[in-house]
C-alpha cells in the first residue's frame, strides 16, 4: 500500500500518462476524469495567479491585461528534502529551469505554440511539475480567469468558451473546486462561486478563498464570509493577502510575502482570532490533506477503471497478435511476409481464384458497352450534321475534298460523348478494387497464427496498388 505522501506524487504519473495519451476530459467517463484533481476557479484580477504563486512560493506564471491563462496548465507541486529548487515541463522532460523566469516564458511560448499569437484559448493542458522545500505534495489546475466580455483581438466567443472549458473541469464529480474572489467587491456578484454554486450546490467540493482583504475600505471587513456566516461551505474560507503591485514591481521575495501574510493576520484586529487558518501556508496545507483523503477514497474506483482500460487493451493487443522483435532484420521480414501474403490474396481475387475480378470484367463487358449505346451518335453523325460541319468548316472557300477541320470537329465532338462512360467505369473499378483490398486485408489473418502484431491498413494497401 503506498503511503499517503506518494499518493499523490501516483495520482500525478497517472496524470501526465493520461496527457502523454491525449486523455485530458472530453465526452464519456476517461481515466483523467476520474483522478481527484484542484481545479482553481477565479474572475480575471481576482488575484488567482498570486495565489498560485503564493503556494509555490515562486514568481513563475505570465502576467499582464487581458486573459493571460489560454490553456488549462496541471502544476504539481512535490516536496523535497532539500537541494535545488527546480521545475520541468512535461513537455521538455530532461531540461531541468532553475530560473522561474524561463519558466513563465516556456509557459507563454507553449501556449502560443497551440493557439498561436491570437488571443484565442486551447483544452490541451501544459503539465508542469516543480520540485522544492517550500512546497507541499499537491496538484493544482489553472484554468483561464472567468471574463464578461471580450477585448479586441478575441473572437465574440471567448467568454463562452471560457466558461464552457472551466465548466468542463468543474462538473467532475472527482474535482475539487478552489473558488478564488476578491474581498474588495461584493461576494455576491463573484463569477467563481457563482459558478461553483451551480455545480456542487452543496458546497462539498467548494473551497472558498478570499483575496485582497488589505485592500477593502476602511472600516469594512469580511468576517462573516471568514467565519461561515455567509455564504457558508461545508469546508472553511481562507483569507488570503497578496503581494501588492509596488511588490511585485520590485521582485520581492515570495518567502519574505509569506512571512508579511502571517504577521499582517496576527496583527490584525478583524482577523486575529483566526491567524492560525489564514494565510497561502495554510491553504496548501489544507488543500493537500483534503486531496489526499478524496484520492484515498476513489482508490477503489480508480483501480476498477485502470483494469477495465487495462482489459480493453489486452483484448486489442490480442486481436493484433503478440508483439514482434525489436531487431530491425526480424521487423522488415514481418513486414515483407505480410505485403507478400496480402499480394497473393489480392491477385486470387482478381485472377478469379475468389470472387471480386469477375466484378471488374462485369463493369467493361455489360456497364460501359451499356453506355456506349446510349450515346447519341446517331444524332451527331447524320448526314444533316455532317453535311453541316463541312460546310462551316470550308470557311471563305471551297475545298476539292472535305476538309479536315470538319473531321476533327466530328471526331473531337464524338470522343466527347465517351468522357462521362469513360470517367463512370474509372470510378466504379476503383469503388470494386477498394472493396477487394478491405476484403484481403480482413482474409490476410493467417499472419496472425505467426504471433507478429502489426497491421495493414486500407490506405496504404490501396497506395501500394
Amino acid at each position: 500500500m503506498a503511503t499517503m505522501e506518494s499518493l499523490i506524487g501516483l495520482v500525478n504519473r497517472i496524470q501526465r500518462a493520461c496527457t502523454v495519451l491525449g486523455d485530458y476530459g472530453g465526452e464519456g467517463m476517461s481515466l483523467w476524469e476520474a483522478l481527484p484533481s484542484v481545479a482553481v476557479v477565479g474572475g480575471q484580477s481576482s488575484g488567482k495567479s498570486s495565489v498560485l504563486e503564493s503556494i509555490v512560493g515562486r514568481d513563475f506564471l505570465p502576467r499582464g491585461s487581458g486573459i493571460v491563462t489560454r490553456r488549462p496548465l496541471v502544476l504539481q507541486l512535490h516536496k523535497t528534502e532539500g537541494g535545488q529548487e527546480y521545475a520541468e515541463f512535461l513537455h521538455a522532460p530532461k531540461k531541468r529551469l532553475t530560473d522561474f523566469a524561463y519558466v513563465r516564458k516556456e509557459i507563454q511560448d507553449e501556449t502560443d505554440r497551440i493557439t498561436g499569437k491570437s488571443k484565442n484559448i486551447s483544452n490541451i493542458p501544459i503539465h508542469l511539475s516543480i520540485y522544492s522545500p517550500n512546497v507541499v505534495n499537491l496538484t493544482l489546475i489553472d484554468l483561464p480567469g472567468l471574463t464578461k466580455v471580450a477585448i479586441e483581438g478575441q473572437p465574440e466567443s471567448i467568454v463562452e468558451d471560457i466558461e464552457n472549458m472551466v465548466r468542463s473541469y468543474v462538473e467532475k464529480p472527482n474535482s475539487i473546486i478552489l473558488a478564488i474572489s476578491p474581498a474588495n467587491q461584493d461576494i455576491a456578484t463573484s463569477d467563481a462561486i457563482k459558478l461553483a454554486r451551480e455545480v456542487d450546490p452543496s458546497g462539498e467540493r467548494t473551497f472558498g478563498v478570499l483575496t485582497k482583504l488589505d485592500l477593502m475600505d476602511k472600516g469594512t471587513n469580511a468576517q462573516d464570509v471568514l467565519e461561515g456566516k455567509a455564504y457558508r461551505l461545508q469546508h472553511p474560507w481562507v483569507g488570503i493577502v497578496n503581494r501588492s503591485q509596488a511588490d511585485i514591481n520590485k521582485n520581492v521575495d515570495m518567502i519574505a510575502a509569506r512571512r508579511r501574510e502571517r504577521e499582517y493576520f496576527q496583527s490584525s484586529p478583524d482577523y486575529g482570532h483566526l491567524a492560525n487558518k489564514m494565510g497561502s501556508e495554510y491553504l496548501a496545507k489544507l488543500l493537500s490533506n483534503h486531496l489526499e483523503a478524496v484520492i484515498r477514497q476513489r482508490i477503489p474506483s480508480i483501480i476498477a477503471l485502470i483494469n477495465k482500460t487495462i482489459a480493453d487493451l489486452e483484448a486489442e493487443l490480442d486481436h493484433l497478435g503478440r508483439p514482434i522483435g525489436v531487431d530491425a532484420g526480424a521487423q522488415l521480414y514481418t513486414i515483407l511476409d505480410m505485403c507478400r501474403a496480402f499480394d497473393r490474396v489480392f491477385k486470387e481475387h482478381l485472377d478469379g481464384g475468389r470472387a471480386g475480378g469477375d466484378r471488374i470484367y462485369g463493369v467493361f463487358d455489360n456497364q460501359l458497352p451499356a453506355a456506349l449505346r446510349k450515346l447519341p451518335f446517331d444524332r451527331h453523325l447524320s448526314l444533316q450534321n455532317v453535311r453541316k460541319v463541312i460546310s462551316e468548316a470550308d470557311g471563305y472557300q471551297p475545298h476539292l475534298i472535305a476538309p479536315e477541320q470538319g473531321y476533327r470537329r466530328l471526331i473531337d465532338g464524338s470522343l466527347g460523348f465517351f468522357k462521362g462512360p469513360a470517367e463512370a467505369s474509372v470510378d466504379a473499378v476503383h469503388f470494386i478494387l477498394k472493396e477487394l483490398v478491405r476484403k484481403s486485408i480482413a482474409e490476410t489473418q493467417v499472419l496472425g497464427s505467426q504471433g507478429k502484431r502489426l497491421t495493414l491498413t486500407p490506405l496504404s494497401c490501396e497506395q501500394s496498388h
